[in-house]
């Protein structure tokens, strides 16, 4: 999360671009990533260079011998007019440099061909690059923060339905989705890349050095994928995770629901929130999709393009909007009824309406599903998430400690140690128990303490072996049947009889307190003594006055 100082320093170097006479937001946006961008190539080959020289081993460095004046650290003490020439020099200078990065023939050099300098006066870079390099960006999370932050001033935060999610949400979806090496992850409508970037993060977090090593080509090449028809956004997405070790991100220029996206049966994970309530012409959609929702809408087409795309076995964890869990339009219920009845649908999580505020008030959810085209739905788990650790507003201020928020929204890894410290805030912060819940449901203790539709069983046993020792109190002993609860289990069947509905008040029940009032006659008397004392009240001030 973007602290107030770290706020204020972008917004001085924000005011910096406006003085200078560059109001462009997307240019702004553009030109200030890719100073960043500099700025941790210098510090990345920095540390490749001291651990080099500590293990005593070589080294593939970024920066040849010709080039050691596009570093940071060389550039900031150069002479203003000099430095502006370096940038502005279309042959030999820093921008035909960073288009060479990442392999002549990558996807990452192909996106950033177009990459241009558009900083037109010497003292405006001199004063945008001494104030970028107060900012202390040792962190990837905090380039996260700063990027979502810039991001943030872009007028309505998207387009066509398409709104930055928050980091906490995306961190959420990881690690509920647990990542590994041996997945071959898509975001198709990957903006930014926050979503892959996580992925990457949780990986490089969970397996050691040599694992990694072991499986670069994998991880470089192969394993983070997306599309995206946005030039910016495609420069942007491709540095962000050149930027967090992915040397050839495999980002591909293409409207993703389009017939030029002709990509299936690919990955094993998806992990999207895929623009609400766009349309796309009807003769450019892909044939496919419209066999199983015949619409213009994306939001529905994204769902039948990830089923398309996922390999039989892969995942997904998708944000929708409400719409597509209850409208009753055909391809509303087209599109439920086959993850339902041909996948196997695993998880809603109903999210606050106020989640992507102060850009949208949309009422959304994340499912979870995966690939069978065989069915396998039994038992779908249903949460009510009510806090997210923010106020609801359009201020989205912290309900909770801030360090520990960090802690989960931005940290590698979630330890059970964090889970346990935010849990103590529940009323607060639901994501927490959201992802004990869903980690004890998915694991092998699940069914020790519970039948198939969720109710405690009487069990006479040690706790370690019901894993009560594995996830927080109250995990193990919760009543999944009980539906006035913020965590539920429905049954295929009831599903089913609701015409594939999967709105969360559809299933869940409301307890209403019983409120008792006096009777009539005892509140009319106290009516008359009330104003049988300001009758009195009245006439002593008659008197005074």
């Amino acid at each position: 999360m973007i602290t107030g100082n770290l706020k204020s320093q972008i917004d001085a170097i924000w005011n910096t671009f406006w003085t200078g006479g560059i109001s462009n937001t997307i240019t702004i946006v553009e030109q200030l990533t890719y100073l960043i961008f500099i700025k941790d190539l210098d510090e990345t080959e920095t540390r490749n260079e001291r651990m080099a020289k500590r293990l005593k081993k070589d080294f593939n460095p970024i920066f040849g011998v010709d080039q050691q004046d596009f570093r940071w650290k060389n550039l900031k003490e150069m002479d203003v007019q000099a430095r502006h020439e370096i940038f502005n020099n279309s042959v030999n200078g820093i921008f035909p440099f960073i288009r060479s990065l990442g392999g002549e023939k990558s996807l990452f050099s192909t996106y950033m061909k177009d990459a241009a300098f558009g900083i037109n006066k010497a003292a405006t870079l001199d004063q945008v690059m001494e104030k970028l390099e107060r900012v202390d960006m040792e962190s990837q999370d905090i380039k996260g923060d700063i990027y979502e932050y810039l991001l943030s001033k872009l007028e309505g935060g998207g387009t066509a339905g398409q709104f930055r999610t928050p980091r906490h949400i995306i961190k959420l979806m990881t690690e509920l989705m647990q990542p590994t090496l041996e997945d071959t992850i898509c975001d198709p409508s990957v903006g930014t890349a926050g979503f892959l970037v996580a992925a990457k993060e949780y990986i490089d977090k969970h397996y050691s050095v040599t694992e990694l090593d072991k499986n670069s080509e994998h991880i470089n090449k192969r394993m983070f994928n997306g599309t995206e028809f946005d030039a910016t956004m495609l420069r942007i997405a491709s540095m962000n995770l050149f930027l967090h070790g992915v040397e050839e991100p495999n980002i591909v220029d293409v409207d993703a629901v389009s017939k030029d996206n002709a990509v299936s049966d690919a990955y094993t994970l998806v992990l999207a929130n895929p623009p609400f309530k766009g349309t796309i012409d009807k003769e450019s959609i892909a044939p496919g999709l419209r066999n199983v929702t015949d619409t213009t809408k994306t939001e529905l087409l994204f769902l039948a393009l990830m089923l398309r795309q996922l390999k039989k076995g892969g995942r997904a964890a998708v944000i929708v909007p409400d719409g597509v869990l209850f409208g009753s339009g055909k391809a509303f219920k087209s599109i439920r009824s086959e993850i339902v009845k041909n996948h196997k649908l695993e998880a809603v999580i109903s999210l606050p309406s106020g989640v992507f505020k102060p850009y949208s008030g949309v009422s959304t959810a994340i499912i979870i599903f995966t690939k069978t085209d065989n069915g396998g739905t039994d038992n779908v788990w249903f949460y009510d998430m009510l806090a997210d650790g923010k106020s609801l507003d359009d201020k989205r201020n912290l309900l909770v400690e801030e360090e520990a928020f960090n802690n989960f929204a931005f940290a590698k890894a979630v330890t059970p140690q964090t889970l346990e410290t935010l849990a103590q805030d529940h009323e607060k912060f639901n994501l927490p128990q959201i992802l004990d819940q869903y980690r004890y449901l998915k694991s092998e203790y699940w069914g020790k303490m519970h039948d198939t539709n969720g109710e405690l069983l009487h069990v006479h046993d040690v706790p370690e072996n019901l894993g009560m020792d594995k996830f927080m109190d109250g995990t193990c002993t919760h009543n999944y049947a009980d539906r006035t609860s913020q965590s539920f289990l429905v049954p295929f069947t009831e599903i089913k009889e609701n015409d594939w509905d999967l709105s969360i008040n559809r299933y869940k029940e409301i307890v209403y307190e019983e409120v008792e009032y006096d009777a009539p006659d005892e509140i009319i008397d106290r009516i008359k003594s009330l104003n049988g004392e300001r009758m009195d009240i009245n006439q002593k001030l008659s008197k005074i006055l």
